[in-house]
């Protein structure tokens, strides 16, 4: 690995947890700590680098400034807190950056944004035009808006969906660790650090713990949610501990961070928005007939579903599960559930007649679908 973590990128996305941002005890912006951040973020623009951040602390700050000391605020309250702490976090990048003469600009995301088609283009088009004219986007779920049932609920697969949208080289995840242990190193102390990831394998998936603050949404699990969406869009991230001041000139030095090794090829832009979808709206589960034409790059028939789960209109995300209840694929429905219900497993002259004979034969269109091998998306 080399000793600069940084350097075979141009485009970067980094998330920052609010636990980096916002002092536990006081509930105070840790302004040091985000003023060398910001030096180190003008650094590396600097070099002909492009910058994106996502940013937690918005709830954290306005929890002081709005005098709520609960640990566990409801959902209202939350809301509250987002809303003042907005303006404050908004406030503090822009006096840091601009103290480099950096401009920033502020995009608050919910899901909806990201998942269709259209807001997607919309938000990547804005983003894409302040990177080209220089400036850094500060990017925040919008928790002032945000539901208990609609929300990303972490930033960390938020970074994960910016970092596809942009077609980020690297997606950096600042965290209070240094990477993934083989167990929750404060539990275990024969855990061991793991320098690089090739593909999040069940066993990758078991290392992973809980969250570590109050302060965090996050954790491990959701870091390594955060890893399946990138790294399938071709998007590598890392993991890397920034508690301390400078981390990004930290990783530049040398130090220890956990790559998460994006796939060989990218997918085409439609494919990458499937694949991040964050909220699959039912599954469909097919024989291996079907699992082995789907990995040939076939569409999906009905006459290979065994089960249609879940309520979905035509044009949603489906999870396609294999014989063995796993996800082999991702895509768009070309039919509803009840008529994917009448449908599954009956041929194409059986599925004319039920349907009528305007009918699309494919339940799954190739072109709206991104098979999944290993950590690998294979595009139809």
């Amino acid at each position: 690995m080399s000793a600069d973590a940084l350097a075979p990128y141009r485009r970067l996305t980094v998330k920052i947890g609010s636990a980096l941002l916002v002092d536990g005890r006081s509930g105070r912006l840790r302004s040091d700590w985000l003023a060398s951040l910001a030096a180190d973020i003008a650094a590396l623009k600097a070099t002909g680098c492009s910058l994106v951040v996502v940013s937690s602390g918005a709830v954290a700050l306005g929890r002081r400034l709005l005098g709520l000391d609960a640990r566990s605020l409801p959902l209202e309250q939350s809301q509250a807190a987002a809303s003042a702490g907005q303006i404050a976090l908004s406030q503090a990048w822009a006096a840091c950056l601009g103290a480099h003469g950096i401009v920033t600009g502020q995009i608050l995301l919910t899901p909806n944004i990201t998942e269709e088609r259209r807001y997607f283009l919309n938000a990547r088009t804005t983003i894409s035009t302040l990177l080209a004219l220089g400036a850094v986007p500060i990017i925040n779920e919008n928790d002032s808006v945000a539901t208990a049932e609609i929300r990303y609920g972490d930033n960390d697969r938020l970074s994960a969906r910016v970092a596809t949208m942009i077609e980020a080289d690297c997606l950096v995840l600042l965290s209070d660790v240094d990477g993934l242990y083989t167990a929750p190193p404060g539990k275990d102390p024969e855990a061991r650090h793991l320098p690089r990831v090739a593909a999040i394998t069940p066993e990758i998936e078991a290392m992973a713990g809980g969250a570590a603050s109050h302060l965090s949404r996050g954790g491990m699990t959701t870091k390594l949610e955060a890893a399946r969406i990138a790294t399938q869009a071709g998007t590598a991230m890392i993991i890397a501990r920034g508690t301390e001041i400078h981390p990004l000139r930290a990783l530049a030095d040398g130090a220890r961070h956990t790559l998460f090794e994006p796939a060989h090829s990218r997918a085409h832009a439609r494919k990458r928005w499937i694949m991040g979808t964050l909220e699959v709206a039912g599954s469909l589960s097919v024989d291996a007939g079907a699992a082995r034409a789907l990995r040939d790059g076939k569409s999906l028939l009905p006459i290979g579903v065994t089960r249609v789960a879940g309520d979905f209109a035509r044009g949603d995300a489906v999870a396609i599960l294999g014989p063995d209840g796993r996800e082999i694929a991702r895509g768009l429905v070309g039919l509803g559930r009840e008529d994917a219900d009448l449908v599954k497993g009956k041929n194409s002259a059986r599925v004319a007649e039920i349907l009528g004979a305007s009918s699309r034969a494919e339940l799954v269109h190739r072109d709206n679908m991104v098979v999944l091998m290993g950590m690998e998306a294979k595009a139809g």
